[in-house]
């Protein structure tokens, strides 16, 4: 045990956890292990990008002494983003659509970020966020950086977002399961997680399954993805074994079940990957061990009907 020098230096290392109660619940063959992100410091795994994008770009001078740093989030890229410029020097601006809850721009004000929210596109329904919704949001991100002659913190494209997580997630997922892991499963957001962490399991298992999830619908709850997005830079098609579409419903019933059945109280994207999961063990895997993220914490959906009062 060591006292760390800065909050940067505890983003990672984040402990993992055996499902078995949820695997006898559901009465499925095979094992479930959730790797809780949402013990990062901004309780979420994108506090991983936003340090490897911030660092990255410090190293290669892309990003200058005390420069603003601007992006585009639906909260969790931002609160990562809010926390490692604190600590090392940058204002930040995040840049984020009206329909997602409002926990996530009280948090990063709190960090001291500068929110800019944005309408959302007429017509659209607060909680669900639409790849027009994202567009506007985009737009308004590039015009801040343009104006503020800011560093971009793209989580879409820069190669940093996907090499956080095949330097340090992947490593880490491979050890704590001791290298007994047969399939990984993702909510794709950027695609970044996704691919970062299969690319390190394909380099040292040639045979590890990946598969990509989706909502049901364009028209879904399931914040930080799921945007209908036709390019995603890090998604290399090449990593995707199949793909899964799980329903608001499900992704509700299943992040509700793992608080009550296993104490983790994570967010809606984490119910999604049960629920895709468990159908995995019931069909194409059984009897092989599935590793997921749980990638943000159910705190920032208490204003949203996924926790009811």
């Amino acid at each position: 045990m060591t006292v760390h020098r800065s909050i940067i230096d505890v983003i990672g290392d984040t402990p993992c956890v055996d499902l078995a109660r949820t695997v006898a619940a559901h009465g499925v063959d095979g094992r479930l292990v959730c790797k809780l992100e949402y013990l990062n410091p901004g309780f979420s795994k994108k506090d991983r990008i936003a340090l490897e994008m911030v660092r990255d770009a410090r190293e290669d001078g892309r990003l200058g002494e005390g420069q603003p740093v601007v992006e585009l989030t639906s909260g969790n890229t931002g609160t990562g983003l809010a926390i490692v410029c604190a600590a090392l020097g940058h204002p930040f601006v995040a840049v984020m659509s009206r329909g997602n809850s409002v926990e996530r721009a009280r948090m990063m004000r709190a960090l001291g970020a500068e929110v800019v929210l944005v309408d959302q596109v007429p017509g659209a329904a607060p909680g669900q966020v639409s790849g027009d919704d994202l567009a506007l949001v985009e737009a308004r991100a590039r015009e801040i950086t343009r104006e503020r002659n800011a560093f971009r913190a793209d989580q879409f494209t820069l190669a940093s977002s996907a090499l956080a997580h095949e330097r340090h997630t992947g490593p880490e997922l491979w050890a704590q399961t001791e290298h007994r892991l047969d399939v990984f499963v993702d909510f794709i957001g950027s695609g970044g997680s996704f691919a970062g962490v299969t690319r390190y399991l394909r380099s040292v298992q040639p045979g590890t399954r990946a598969y990509v999830i989706d909502p049901s619908s364009p028209h879904h709850r399931i914040q930080g993805g799921g945007y209908d997005m036709p390019d995603l830079p890090l998604l290399d098609d090449d990593l995707v074994t199949g793909r899964l579409t799980v329903t608001d419903d499900e992704a509700i019933a299943h992040a509700r079940g793992l608080a009550t059945r296993e104490g983790i109280f994570a967010g809606l994207s984490t119910g999604a990957c049960v629920a895709a999961a468990l159908e995995l063990l019931r069909t194409t895997e059984r009897g092989r061990t599935i590793a997921f993220l749980a990638a943000d914490s159910g705190l920032k959906y208490l204003s949203t009907d996924l926790w009811p009062a």
